[in-house]
């Protein structure tokens, strides 16, 4: 048996910013303003309102997520790095009080950017699978950063605009007695040492990422797929990093997976939202009835660095 995944649980700010007024504010000129709004198909980013925080956020998924049972463990995945005192101190005792967890570990995955929330299922399914795991044990996965702070920490030139979004899934092992509403089939990870200097890169090198992304997705969902046993022809879904649509149309094309099997709807409404993108899009997709009992779904993020992750799941009928 392998480990299961709860429903997802998403909470989103009270605003909802134009990516077209975000790229303005960062001297963006208008032809530039269309790349991001016609040809990658951003339009809007959701955007703490005033007195609004991330961790209230948090800690409203996170209990949604645990639906009043425990973990033995919390990982919160980000993208963006918090200040030492408060990631080590305050804010983890708080996150974990408010949460009920008082007791569990409790610890931040970081700096392989946008693949750290899929990076913390991974992490949580060895950790449940350890010698000695009890049955029961259960570890909470938090994902989300405040890309709204300011206007250069959500701003990639050229490929997205980031917002402010959080997620929450709850991992069991394989001896776990709740029914879960997704199996864990397989994963594959990958890095790209060449793009290490990430928003500092030339221009030359931020073009040759755009290129070498692409075919490293590729690569990594097919990997993905072979470790859970099946062809990239047997996936359903892809549940894509929301970067843009213009990778996608790549992976599409490269891959031959279907153009209309890539979960993209939320892109216009969302748009990018760190390493919570492909997590989100499985909610969206499980919501309104996309997917079924059977469906094997790609989990996949893409991060600067350049980092690849993908996550292969399956439905199961949770009735």
């Amino acid at each position: 048996m392998s480990a299961g995944l709860s429903k997802v649980a998403v909470r989103l700010p009270g605003r909802v910013e134009s990516v077209d007024d975000i790229l303005a504010r960062q001297g963006c000129g208008p032809r530039e303003r269309r790349v991001f709004t016609t040809l990658h198909g951003l339009r809007h980013s959701p955007t703490l309102a005033a007195g609004e925080r991330t961790e209230d956020l948090l800690v409203q998924a996170g209990r949604a997520a645990l639906g009043g049972r425990s973990a033995a463990l919390v990982l919160y995945g980000h993208t963006l790095q918090l200040a030492d005192p408060e990631m080590c101190g305050a804010f983890r005792d708080r996150l974990r009080d408010r949460l009920g967890l008082p007791g569990s570990g409790f610890y931040g995955v970081s700096h392989i950017n946008c693949t750290s929330v899929l990076r913390s299922l991974e992490l949580a399914r060895r950790y449940l699978a350890r010698p000695g795991a009890g049955p029961d044990e259960r570890v909470l996965v938090l994902g989300g950063d405040q890309g709204s702070h300011h206007d250069r920490s959500r701003v990639i030139p050229g490929l997205t605009v980031a917002g402010d979004a959080v997620v929450a899934v709850l991992v069991q092992g394989p001896g776990g007695t709740d029914r879960p509403r997704y199996r864990y089939l397989g994963g594959a990870v990958a890095r790209d040492a060449r793009f290490h200097r990430n928003l500092r890169m030339t221009r030359q090198e931020s073009a040759a990422f755009a290129g070498a992304a692409g075919a490293a997705t590729v690569e990594t969902v097919r990997r993905a797929a072979h470790a859970a046993g099946v062809d990239l022809d047997q996936i359903d879904w892809v549940m894509p990093h929301l970067a843009n649509r213009t990778l996608w149309r790549g992976f599409s094309r490269l891959s031959g997976f279907a153009w209309n099997r890539i979960c993209l709807d939320l892109i216009p409404e969302r748009g990018h939202n760190f390493g919570t993108d492909a997590l989100m899009a499985l909610e969206h997709a499980d919501r309104t009835r996309r997917v079924r009992p059977g469906d094997r779904c790609a989990l996949v993020s893409v991060g600067q660095g350049a980092y690849f992750q993908t996550v292969i799941v399956e439905v199961v009928d949770d009735e």
